[in-house]
């Protein structure tokens, strides 16, 4: 079929987009081989992503617009214990895991009567039976899609476009341009990030942030475990991306952790203490080479609600603190007082790492890695992405530091067969404007994580925004977008930054077929023209069999 939409196409509709929904309701994924597998259900609430983020504030020099806050390894690592620290600084622990799913209302059938509207997920049991049914059809055609493609590509506001296209099943490229060039990634950097940190660490890993006795009598010590989603707000008023967290991604909760160290401390008899804090988890710098104080805040392994002045702030960059961890400190220096607890003087950095057997006197731990992924690429937290590439070096023993989690990305994105030929890495993020990534390799990227045989990537799917729905792409894919049918049936990470849009992620065809796809602009239009021309540009692919 071509790219026209015509009544072929409206009868289609409904099938195609209920495929797409099935990439989340009910917890059911699309395996590589076109059938589904069903993955365990969220607790009530299901996962809480992001529904109204824009996709950034164009024209910040050195910014990532796309910022708004911010399984084992091969080689029998599967199943293995806490991945080994240097001494006292171990952060992360194993515990149970819901599996990577989402509520059925973050995902949508495209029939609605009105376009931009909010649609109603399709019943479970039809999205199983479409799913399990796979294409009816072979593969998209170079010259199939070439033809559908070539107005949407020929936008001028694109400026210098190139891209790709393959089937998620195996990932065989079907149709590109330039797309063994690399190009500027922006935060389509989170999805190497992603893929290799749910590749090095088990996903149900969860970070600790604890307290332990200090080495002199009457100190104490607070010991970051790099969890930059530990809140210092009561639980009704934690949200993500807009949206109240539930039990499966609620944040932990530093006045949890306060209440019981001053238990613990009350117990012994004890209450006046002197608190330092240790941030011996991460070396280097930690500053960005593009820091703003806004976009991403200073990557320290403490601080609570990512280095916000404001942290209910809804604001697309907000401010951060100068000290997240002093901050942090501080903080909890309060709660304890409000529990009875005496802090004597001002909470300093502590002169040694903690012993690794010093008592504890308290613990909270973070959602999982799997739920912390997936926040990070639908939010496009750049904050979080950083502290999870830190996590990832940690578990390949590399320093956890810019040039550390790059260097682990890189090496596990080789292990794991990439393509890794004109990849540079510079941060986790992909605030760094040096960062260059080919659109071969984002798809590459995407077909793993929709492989059957890399199950402990499908967050990477499940945390992709969905058109017209969630996270970033909340906003686009609108009425009066020229992309409007695609919503529902794409699911992408975003990427910018001055001057450059990416965009990199999953659509389902006209005949039901899931196919991966990345975009990647420079030019000087405007940011919101540049998205939407690209939007346009995937809304071909959704709209056609290309044969």
């Amino acid at each position: 079929m071509g790219a026209g939409v015509g009544a072929g196409r409206r009868r289609r509709g409904t099938a195609a987009g209920l495929v797409g929904a099935a990439l989340l309701v009910a917890g059911t994924v699309l395996t590589s081989g076109g059938g589904a597998y069903a993955q365990p259900s969220p607790p009530p609430g299901g996962h809480s992503a992001g529904h109204d983020e824009d996709d950034g504030r164009d024209g910040r020099p050195g910014g990532d617009n796309d910022n708004k806050g911010g399984n084992g390894k091969g080689k029998g690592r599967t199943g293995a214990t806490e991945t080994p620290r240097p001494t006292g600084t171990a952060s992360a622990t194993r515990a149970p895991s819901a599996g990577s799913s989402a509520p059925a209302s973050s995902a949508a059938s495209p029939g609605a009567a009105s376009p931009g509207a909010a649609r109603p997920a399709p019943a479970a049991g039809a999205v199983l039976a479409l799913a399990e049914a796979g294409p009816s059809t072979g593969l998209p055609t170079a010259k199939g899609l070439q033809q559908a493609l070539a107005a949407a590509l020929g936008d001028k506001n694109l400026g210098t476009v190139s891209f790709a296209v393959a089937d998620a099943a195996g990932g065989q490229l079907l149709y590109g341009s330039g797309e063994n060039t690399p190009a500027t990634p922006a935060s389509t950097t989170k999805l190497a990030t992603s893929v290799a940190a749910l590749s090095l660490i088990p996903a149900d890993t969860r970070l600790t942030t604890r307290v332990v006795k200090g080495a002199a009598p009457g100190e104490i010590t607070l010991v970051g475990g790099g969890d930059p989603t530990l809140t210092a707000l009561p639980a009704d008023q934690v949200q993500i991306g807009g949206l109240p967290a539930d039990a499966d991604t609620a944040p932990a909760s530093l006045d949890a952790l306060a209440r019981q160290t001053a238990a613990a401390l009350k117990a012994a008899g004890t209450t006046a203490v002197k608190l330092d804090y240790d941030l011996s988890l991460y070396s280097g710098n930690p500053q960005h080479k593009n820091h703003d104080a806004e976009n991403i805040a200073l990557v320290t392994p403490l601080m609570v609600d990512e280095g916000k002045v404001d942290p209910k702030s809804r604001e697309d960059a907000p401010p951060r603190v100068a000290d997240p961890a002093g901050q942090a400190a501080e903080a909890f220096a309060a709660l304890l007082k409000a529990q009875g607890i005496t802090v004597e003087g001002k909470a300093k950095p502590a002169a040694a790492p903690a012993a690794a057997t010093a008592p504890v006197l308290g613990r909270v731990d973070s959602p999982t890695v799997a739920r912390l992924v997936e926040r990070l690429l639908t939010t496009s937290d750049n904050t979080l992405a950083e502290a999870i590439a830190r996590q990832a070096a940690l578990a390949a023993h590399q320093p956890a530091s810019f040039e550390g989690a790059a260097t682990a990305v890189t090496q596990e994105l080789a292990r794991l067969g990439v393509p890794m030929a004109g990849v540079v890495l510079n941060d986790g993020s992909g605030l760094h404007p040096n960062n260059a990534i080919p659109p071969a390799v984002l798809v590459h990227l995407l077909a793993l994580a929709a492989s059957e045989q890399h199950p402990a990537l499908r967050p990477v799917l499940t945390g992709l925004p969905i058109a017209g729905f969630t996270g970033t792409l909340g906003k686009r894919f609108g009425s009066g977008s020229g992309a409007v049918d695609a919503a529902g049936l794409v699911r992408a990470k975003t990427g910018s930054l001055s001057g450059v849009n990416t965009l990199a992620g999953t659509v389902v065809d006209s005949e039901g077929r899931l196919l991966v796809f990345a975009v990647m602009t420079k030019t000087t239009a405007p940011a919101d023209t540049a998205r939407a021309a690209m939007d346009r540009v995937v809304a071909r692919i959704a709209a056609c069999g290309c044969h």
